[in-house]
């Protein structure tokens, strides 16, 4: 039960991110196009458009995310391989920007980010494929002989 809320809670903060992203970006694209300043010989209509594709593509990343956390939520089993590296690749990006806003925007900035890491760290393990049982002593298959196996008789092998 706690996995399924975990993952379902790490994608409602994940969109609501999405679109504070996407929002953010727009804002700043639209004060951008109406500033009418170049920076270093870019024209400021340039500028503008980078920061609209920016903020779609981040949108769209944390809305990637979000889904797949919530794909993990409803089949309460682990993602798959794409889902896993998309996942972890957020959970890193999420670390190194909460450690640039301690300096940029301040430690509430940082406590968002770093909760959201838990989040995303924690539906991770919570949902983490089984690890393959190891044969106890007794058990299993019995190793196949041959050159490289061990000495099955009582006779000490020898070198």
């Amino acid at each position: 039960m706690a996995r399924r809320t975990v993952a379902v809670v790490a994608a409602i903060v994940l969109l609501g991110e999405a679109i504070g992203m996407a929002l953010i970006n727009w804002i700043l694209g639209r004060v951008v196009h109406q500033q009418s300043m170049s920076m270093g010989g870019i024209d400021s209509a340039t500028m503008a458009n980078a920061t609209y594709a920016m903020g779609a593509v981040v949108g769209l990343y944390l809305a990637l995310c979000a889904v797949l956390l919530l794909l993990v939520a409803v089949r309460d089993r682990a993602p798959g391989r794409f889902g896993r590296i998309v996942l972890i690749t957020c959970a890193v990006v999420h670390g190194v920007l909460g450690a640039l806003t301690v300096g940029l925007i301040g430690w509430a900035a940082f406590a968002f980010m770093m909760l959201v890491l838990a989040l995303i760290v924690l539906a991770l393990l919570l949902n983490a494929p089984p690890a393959p049982a190891e044969p106890r002593d007794g058990e299993g298959e019995k190793s196949p002989e041959g050159p490289g196996a061990p000495p099955t008789s009582d006779a000490p092998a020898t070198v």
